[in-house]
């Protein structure tokens, strides 16, 4: 069967000086960025998992007028929002968590080990190279940038970058739009948390990880899909289940409509991890997640088309 032809990805204006760059359709490695100038300083939020997704990203900006990046903020440490940061230096400074700085350096390029066939492109490893732990406020001219750690949520290292002048954020994959929530790697407690913290930003214009820009209220379907997946691990743990079986067990009724749905098990693997008192983030066994994730989609292989 032949595969759908995904659309071109595309820049699109929020804001005087502020767009996101939406890749269709979201999936596997499919992000979101954004972009933010004043016509003389440009910034970019996160890039791309290859190097010619992110050169088109280079394009359209030049094309829409702004000056060529000087700055790019990574909203997470994941290889489809730092692969392509080389594309932009060293002409621009990388800046990200400092848990992005060490999770990025300790997964190498990790995509290649996954997803084996896509041709990534000349993708050496870029880490940020200005660090933050908390909080950190960045100015292109008039416009302020606040770059915000949640805590531990969907990696150790997320950062929300927010516009309060114009009521935008970027969330990275704290939010998936369309797509099944991701915290394997992270925290679904903190994820939870993270949410509140989203919601007390009253933000207008949510530009999600992956899918297409939305509003505040993509946050309360991603809760209760949270809370779904804690409430099928409970059960489970106390039944004596493998998350593998609970995922294959499990009626997702309303968020069987979600893409990636073999995400689940995933889910279920950290949500385990924390019912038995394991520490936000602490690495798990990757292999065993993609493993049960393709074992849950019926051994497909999960697919990435960047």
């Amino acid at each position: 069967m032949t595969e759908p032809q995904l659309a071109e990805p595309y820049l699109t204006e929020l804001a005087p000086g502020v767009s996101a760059f939406v890749q269709p359709d979201g999936g596997w490695c499919l992000n979101n960025a954004g972009v933010v100038t004043d016509g003389g300083t440009t910034l970019v939020v996160d890039t791309a998992a290859t190097e010619r997704r992110a050169r088109l990203l280079a394009r359209l900006i030049a094309e829409s007028g702004a000056p060529a990046p000087r700055t790019v903020v990574n909203t997470h440490h994941h290889g489809d929002h730092t692969y392509g940061n080389a594309v932009f230096t060293p002409d621009a400074t990388v800046i990200g968590h400092a848990a992005c700085r060490s999770e990025l350096l300790a997964a190498g390029l990790q995509l290649h080990a996954v997803w084996p066939d896509v041709d990534y492109g000349e993708t050496p490893l870029t880490p940020p190279s200005v660090t933050f732990t908390d909080t950190l406020t960045v100015h292109v001219g008039d416009i302020e940038v606040q770059l915000i750690h949640p805590g531990v949520a969907h990696t150790p290292g997320d950062t929300i970058v927010w516009l309060p002048q114009q009521r935008i954020v970027f969330t990275g994959d704290l939010v998936f739009n369309g797509g099944t929530p991701f915290v394997f790697m992270g925290s679904l407690a903190g994820s939870l948390r993270a949410l509140e913290l989203l919601r007390s930003l009253d933000a207008v214009t949510v530009v999600p990880g992956h899918g297409p820009v939305t509003g505040p209220e993509v946050y309360d379907g991603i809760e209760r899909y949270l809370r779904f997946v804690d409430e099928l691990a409970r059960q489970g743990r106390a039944d004596g289940r493998t998350p593998l079986e609970v995922a294959k067990g499990a009626d997702l009724g309303p968020f069987a409509e979600l893409a990636e749905s073999e995400r689940l098990v995933a889910n279920l693997h950290r949500a385990y991890a924390e019912l038995a008192g394991g520490e936000p983030g602490a690495p798990l066994d990757a292999l065993m997640g993609f493993g049960d994730m393709t074992a849950l989609n019926g051994g497909v292989p999960i697919c990435c088309h960047a």
